[in-house]
């Protein structure tokens, strides 16, 4: 049968957990349209595609790689830092720098898939996160290894918008569209997990640079296979980039990270602090003149204008702010306080996978019966007492008695909080709009933690050097030092997470009748 290419019109654009947890959060309304309002059209015109459960192996493929990335840099970062020689400042940008890239080129990623084409941009988002991969493996230097990181994070934000897309559009019938969003869901919810595991057991056998070169063949042998199953579709209409408001985002977003980098070796007073962070602000506040003033903006000022939806995103960014630097020093005190193996580190991480699993799923029923609000204040206050309780560990704590309790009160509270928030995000917004106010939770959630990881590692590193100037630097005192700054550092953690639910309590007017309409929630890394 010969092939046609499929002119439809979803706008669709997902994210990834931060931190690499499939926290992410999805919900796909009943009736889509474009960002130029034209109605959704059957994948074919003559039937379902026959392809199209191959073509969603593909997918699926694709969305397990860039969830699992994420994780398994995690698990390999004190090795990588070790090798490349990378600062106590600077390590943070391994993470920091693909989530800037992603969180702050998301949006225009899907704009670019939905006009240039889906299949087009998923095929070549493949290939260049696989050649992306190459070049962070083969790094030499931290600089190599932090850029070759925020080409991955551009190039996911191309193909992660695509794949949900293609997706939506690739399964028209209801009931089948049920099934491939459950599959969907299920890869992105178990990808993490699966990143963890395979993070420990290619640093402990190989090297760290193998949890990059993996990616190549995977991405690869992926790319080929969409050439022959996967549909062509894109929008109707004529193409219109908001490139400006793109790199005024990201450039004030990474003014502001390096920003507070920055304020780790020279101080908050030193000059090139100061100007970094006011160069965040003159960007920042060049981006918000730009979107009110463009014809096809990035971002709808209207889409977050409202009060419940603005909650909603806001405490979005305080949660990814706390999560991801929260697995930051997890990572390290497993490894070099515990002294942890990277396998044995994988598993410990484990339960905290499960937990969101588990209590995401939790949530899909309880959020008809509570509404969004009830389930949004217990899920942060669940993850605000957790983050408390780690400021409790030491050098010698158990893991059963002192970690594993936290892990279980973060993981299921953000599990009940990240359903709800999702749903909240499409609650009274327009047809041509969900697919921005979709992708705001993922987005304020790498943006979030990317932010919170680079301004809580600075709190650790200056907590530190505080610690060592007073006790001196024997060995004895660098372990306590690292454990000072580990608990300070979760301390603010649940500081953010308490910010979040401050916001939902004081602006979330959600009620249980207005997420009867907003469709069901699907997983998305």
């Amino acid at each position: 049968m010969k092939r046609r290419t499929v002119t439809t019109t979803t706008d669709v654009t997902p994210g990834e957990g931060p931190g690499g947890d499939d926290t992410g959060l999805l919900r796909i309304p009943a009736q889509q349209t474009s960002s130029v309002g034209a109605p959704q059209r059957a994948a074919t015109r003559d039937g379902p595609d026959p392809r199209r459960w191959l073509a969603l192996a593909v997918i699926a493929v694709a969305q397990l790689m860039v969830v699992l990335d994420a994780s398994i840099v995690t698990i390999a970062l004190p090795h990588a830092q070790k090798s490349l020689h990378i600062s106590t400042a600077d390590r943070q940008w391994v993470m920091t720098a693909y989530t800037l890239a992603f969180g702050g080129l998301l949006l225009l990623g899907g704009r670019i898939a939905d006009f240039a084409g889906r299949k087009r941009a998923f095929v070549g988002g493949l290939i260049g996160f696989a050649l992306a991969s190459g070049l962070g493996g083969f790094a030499t230097n931290a600089g190599m290894l932090f850029g070759a990181r925020a080409l991955q994070g551009a190039c996911a934000a191309v193909l992660a918008p695509a794949a949900l897309s293609l997706v939506t559009v690739t399964f028209t019938e209801g009931r089948e569209r049920a099934r491939a969003f459950g599959v969907y869901g299920a890869i992105s919810g178990g990808g993490a997990a699966i990143g963890l595991i395979a993070g420990g057991l290619l640093t402990e056998y190989a090297s760290w640079r193998w949890c990059l070169f993996v990616n190549i063949p995977i991405a690869l042998v992926t790319a080929v296979a969409a050439l022959s199953v996967v549909g062509e579709s894109r929008a109707e209409g004529r193409a219109s980039y908001d490139v400006p408001g793109a790199i005024t985002v990201t450039g004030g977003l990474l003014a502001l990270v390096y920003g507070f980098t920055r304020a780790a070796d020279s101080g908050w007073s030193s000059l090139s602090t100061i100007l970094l962070l006011v160069a965040a602000v003159v960007l920042l506040a060049a981006f918000v003149v730009i979107e009110l003033r463009a014809a096809a903006p990035l971002l709808p000022m209207r889409v977050i204008l409202d009060r419940t939806r603005g909650g909603s995103f806001a405490a979005s960014l305080f949660v990814g702010a706390g999560l991801m630097a929260m697995f930051l020093f997890m990572t390290y005190y497993f490894q070099q306080t515990l002294g942890y193996s990277a396998l044995r580190s994988g598993f410990a991480f484990m339960p905290f996978s499960a937990g969101i699993i588990f209590a995401a799923g939790l949530a899909s029923q309880l959020l008809p019966r509570f509404g969004p609000k009830a389930l949004m204040v217990v899920g942060t206050a669940l993850a605000a007492v957790g983050l408390l309780l780690l400021t409790s560990v030491g050098l010698h704590t158990a893991y059963v008695s002192h970690v594993l309790p936290s892990e279980i009160l973060i993981s299921v509270g953000m599990g009940l909080a990240f359903v709800p928030m999702s749903s909240v995000s499409l609650i009274g917004v327009a047809p041509h709009d969900a697919g921005v106010a979709s992708a705001l939770v993922n987005t304020t959630q790498q943006i979030g933690g990317a932010l919170g990881t680079a301004l809580l590692n600075t709190v650790y590193a200056t907590v530190v050097s505080g610690y060592l100037a007073s006790h001196g630097t024997s060995a004895n005192a660098q372990a306590h030092a690292a454990i000072s700054g580990y608990t300070r550092s979760f301390v603010w953690s649940a500081v953010f997470m308490v910010a979040a639910l401050v916001i939902i309590l004081g602006l979330v007017r959600a009620r249980r009748a207005d997420v009867a309409t907003t469709g069901t929630p699907v997983h998305v890394g």
